[in-house]
């Protein structure tokens, strides 16, 4: 799916001839409104005389009552309440009294990109068309910031693609184009607060889950899912079942004989007898940390280098296994992490929330981690804002990890740049999170863990919507419920206290889905870990990781020292973390090389289309 939305004005009229498009949906005026290419069973329309709502993607609609909704309207503020409460991912669109209203969804699965052409606002739901339009360069500075480790840059600079003049919609915002071809972003979108008991967040979280899946579940399709073993996925399996979904499901065998995973997939898939099960080998080629971008698969990444581009291969592989089943449409676990397990902040609101039971749990943590009890009160103590703590993060980029055994409970993870990266790049990453800092002084939520856990989710959004550009024309795409507006919106207005009860793993999600999920089930208490996939992809590719140091793109641009990424490519270091500034400079090193010619300018074919 991919579409354009214009202003309502005579000059964005005239730009409508240089978008191809298969689809067209005009304004009241007759001017283009939104053109593109999306599924028929993917697009809702709803007219009230001169107005207009189009919704792309998954949803459900009563739609006698929003069409009465819209004649309503006295404004496009007037759409918060009707899209509040809709279940699902998807894009929606207004035309009102000639202005129009578009936003995607919080954690931006579905996102918004605008850029100004000729003095007219043009909006998108994805980088393709507007770099068809501009022939954005590179901005140096942004894909320097892709270097960061682990996790890449921190929100809110992770919204950012690394072209020049294109930019994101906020998340939480709605983008207003006006008849005069101006924008402007509001914020439309705050989580609830954090008032419900766990029993009360489970009924919340059960009910969106169900309304989740049946937004995708229909008779005449397919549905394919991760069957990892892990609660996440293994819950949405059993959801989509009792959906009614054709279900088939993929499950990966870990290579490490101490993860459990398989044992527990292997029992869910017994106790799921309609669905078709597939276990892909543990040695796999494409289970392993590999290159990421290649010259085979050119384009897949137009707004830049991401963090899991080493699964690529994995993730193609899969996707074209899902298609030949006949799925459409691939569920993941991503989001249940942040919504149903501990984020590292979550010890100092605690200590807030719950001063007595909470310290308790925070004890807990300290003894889990060896953490000291002198840097655990001082962690503690901290009452840093959000722009102090990003400011701080940014005058350490270059300073050595801190040890394992400190806790940090700061609203911003705290990523590093490689060693092999340059002052210049440092220096240019940090003036991007300072500028950040005094740009962006609020944070996503006024407490530290609820923030971290929606930075996270926006997060995870980037990487579903990166994964589905990546893997354009298989017919499959990914697809994350944990990730719809009103999931997230019921696990986060559970008290902290509640959703981390004592002594249970992700008390609320197994609360929410007991009864769908068989109890031996939910008695899992640990997660995988894949440390081993990234250390054997290392071993076996080694070589083809070295020749990316041989006349480095990143180098040209002033950006690493290559031969200090050789030396770490051949010594990596024996933990997993220290495999992660690796992944970075490989991802972004294979994205040059792939979507830019060697003066970095844009590459002609470089908007993620499949040709």
């Amino acid at each position: 799916m991919e579409f354009v939305v214009l202003p309502d004005c005579p000059a964005a009229a005239a730009l409508a001839a240089r978008l191809p498009a298969t689809h067209r949906i005009d304004h009241a005026s007759g001017r283009p409104w939104i053109l593109g290419d999306w599924p028929a069973d993917e697009i809702t329309v709803v007219e009230a005389g001169p107005r207009r709502t189009v919704l792309l993607g998954h949803t459900r609609l009563d739609v006698a009552a929003a069409t009465a909704a819209l004649g309503r309207m006295r404004s496009l503020h007037d759409v918060d309440t009707f899209a509040s409460r809709l279940p699902g991912l998807f894009h929606l669109t207004v035309s009102m009294d000639g202005r129009t209203r578009v936003q995607g969804s919080v954690a931006g699965v579905r996102q918004v990109f605008t850029t100004v052409i000729d003095g007219v606002t043009v909006a998108a739901s994805g980088m393709a068309p507007l770099l068809r339009l501009t022939g954005a360069g590179l901005d140096e500075n942004l894909l320097a910031a892709r270097l960061l480790a682990p996790g890449g840059a921190p929100w809110p600079l992770a919204l950012h693609p690394v072209r020049k003049g294109i930019e994101p919609l906020r998340t939480g915002h709605w983008l207003a184009l006006e008849p005069s071809g101006r924008a402007r972003q509001t914020r439309w979108w705050t989580l609830p607060d954090a008032t419900l008991s766990l029993a009360e967040g489970a009924r919340a979280v059960r009910t969106a889950l169900e309304e989740a899946l049946a937004a995708r579940v229909r008779p005449d399709r397919t549905l394919s899912a991760d069957l990892s073993g892990g609660l996440d996925s293994t819950s949405l399996c059993f959801l989509a079942d009792a959906a009614g979904a054709d279900l088939v499901t993929y499950h990966v065998m870990p290579l490490d004989s101490a993860n459990e995973d398989t044992p527990w997939a292997r029992k869910a898939a017994a106790l799921l007898p309609g669905a078709r099960h597939h276990l892909l080998s543990a040695d796999r080629a494409e289970n392993l940390f590999d290159i990421g971008y290649t010259s085979g698969r050119p384009g897949v990444a137009p707004e830049g280098p991401s963090t899991w581009a080493s699964g690529l291969a994995h993730v193609q592989d899969l996707a074209r296994r899902a298609t030949q089943e006949g799925a459409s449409l691939h569920l993941t676990g991503f989001g249940g992490d942040e919504l149903f397990g501990r984020m590292p902040a979550c010890a100092w609101s605690l200590a807030r929330a719950q001063p007595v039971g909470g310290l308790r749990l925070v004890n807990r943590y300290r003894l889990a981690n060896r953490w000291s009890w002198g840097a655990t009160v001082r962690a503690l103590a901290d009452r840093s804002g959000f722009a102090r703590n990003l400011t701080a993060v940014a005058a350490r980029i270059s300073a050595p990890p801190p040890p394992l055994d400190e806790p940090d409970f700061g609203w911003v993870f705290a990523p590093r740049m490689p060693t092999w990266a340059t002052p210049d790049a440092v220096t240019a990453v940090r003036d991007l999170l300072t500028t950040a800092a005094r740009e962006t002084p609020e944070p996503l939520d006024a407490d530290r863990a609820r923030h971290q856990a929606l930075a996270s989710i926006v997060f995870e959004g980037n990487t579903v919507r990166h994964v589905n550009t990546a893997i354009a024309g298989t017919g499959t795409v990914w697809d994350a419920p944990f990730l719809d507006d009103r999931v997230l919106e019921a696990a986060l207005s559970t008290r902290i206290d509640q959703r981390l009860a004592s002594g249970r793993f992700k008390p609320l999600l197994t609360s929410a889905v007991r009864g769908i999920v068989p109890d031996d089930i939910l008695d899992r208490r640990d997660k995988g870990e894949f440390s081993a996939e990234a250390f054997r992809g290392i071993e076996r590719n080694r070589a083809r990781l070295l020749e990316l140091s041989e006349d480095s793109r990143l180098a040209r641009l002033g950006l690493i020292d290559a031969a200090a990424f050789r030396a770490g490519v051949l010594n990596p270091g024996p933990m997993s973390h220290h495999l992660q500034p690796i992944e970075s400079t490989v991802a972004c090193e294979s994205w040059l090389r792939t979507h830019t010619p060697p003066d970095g300018r844009p590459h002609p074919h470089d908007t993620g289309e499949r040709r």
